[in-house]
């Protein structure tokens, strides 16, 4: 057992986080493997989140079998992704992981707990068979994604601190690492600091080399708009309005991601209400006069699709540990089902996933994808 904690240290050392170094600590110490002055030992003398995982896991290493054992018994338990990752995953999470890649009997899938690589041969055979209505995606050699994702945590006032929400950061950062997007991040802005980002995010130069982008907001909300850190609920001084994304984004302010797809996540209240009814997203609006626009030569704003947390007027929740229910769902069904899906099915399956939470259902919104977007993960 200690020799295959001797073989995974790079990658253990390479990709734990923080908080899982805290959580295997306390754990460790509750079981006896550590005592307090080992603990103190690897919080005190190693500053850097690096050295501490080194630290800790060359310390448990040394302790023999029986320690390595009892050490990813609570890995598994703590972070159950990452040990997939390694390769130290329980049986069953191993056969969870093979039941995603290959579905069951029933046709259906375990949810897995890591994304799920597309082979060249399913991406040959949708590109043969629905070409014309796929969107390009550039060579992974060649092409260079960005992705925004701003996290509100900590406000002006105390009681509107978001618990849990470090963990939903840590899990989209990683999904969308994982899905080859260099994620550009910031957390606790103001309204007009978010303005400010996502405009400059949209001038990056690096979109002309890119075939997409993914950009998630991340904090308190009203029914059209994110609330910034000054934000307090009696008044209504610091909001950014969500139309913004798409202004920054659109086809004339943001020219490197024209007629590329852009897929906007919003985890926010939408109000005060509790979503105990359905609320079908999908049914058009009213029948408009439509006047030729003569000025633009293309569409002001197209190649959108966003996810919003919940229905207009209703709530979203947030597990004071785990994080939100939506990125919760949103991460396994992607690393389930992007390798084989286009988005707005995988929006779907999201969705889907909360029919047994009738307090919120989200919605997409502002729908303006004219072709089927493949993430193929790993290609």
């Amino acid at each position: 057992m200690a020799d295959r904690l001797q073989k995974v240290r790079t990658s253990f050392v390479k990709a734990v986080n923080k908080a899982v170094i805290e959580q295997l600590l306390d754990a460790l110490l509750q079981c006896s493997v550590l005592n307090d002055g080992e603990v103190e030992q690897v919080k005190e003398e190693n500053c850097q989140r690096a050295d501490r995982a080194r630290c800790l896991i060359d310390m448990v290493r040394k302790k023999g079998a029986a320690a390595s054992e009892k050490f990813i018994a609570v890995l598994r338990e703590q972070d159950p992704t990452l040990c997939a990752e390694l390769g130290l995953a329980s049986d069953a999470t191993a056969s969870a992981c093979a039941a995603a890649a290959q579905g069951t009997s029933e046709g259906e899938k375990a949810i897995s707990p890591v994304l799920i690589r597309s082979t060249e041969a399913f991406k040959r055979e949708i590109l043969q068979r629905h070409g014309n209505s796929i969107y390009e995606i550039k060579e992974k050699s060649g092409r260079k994604r960005l992705a925004l994702l701003i996290n509100n945590i900590k406000f002006d006032q105390p009681n509107m601190e978001r618990r849990g929400a470090e963990r939903d950061e840590e899990n989209i950062n990683k999904l969308l690492k994982d899905l080859d997007y260099e994620v550009v991040k910031h957390n606790n802005l103001s309204a007009q600091e978010i303005d400010e980002k996502v405009k400059a995010f949209s001038e990056r130069e690096e979109h002309a080399q890119s075939d997409s982008t993914f950009v998630v907001i991340m904090s308190h909300g009203k029914r059209d708009a994110i609330c910034g850190i000054h934000h307090k609920f009696e008044e209504s001084a610091d909001l950014f309005k969500i139309d913004r994304i798409f202004h920054h984004l659109n086809t004339k302010n943001c020219v490197g991601l024209r007629s590329k797809p852009k897929v906007i996540i919003i985890q926010a209240c939408r109000g005060d209400e509790t979503g105990s009814t359905w609320v079908c997203d999908n049914v058009p609006d009213p029948v408009k006069d439509m006047e030729e626009d003569t000025i633009r030569e293309d569409h002001k704003e197209k190649d959108f699709i966003s996810l919003m947390s919940c229905t207009p007027d209703t709530k979203s929740y947030r597990h004071v540990v785990r994080g939100t229910v939506l990125i919760q769902r949103i991460v396994e069904i992607f690393n389930t089902y992007a390798h084989e899906d286009h988005i707005e099915e995988l929006f779907r399956k999201v969705m889907s996933r909360f029919e047994d939470f009738p307090k919120q259902m989200p919605s997409k919104d502002r729908a303006t994808l004219t072709k089927n977007f493949y993430l193929f993960p790993g290609l």
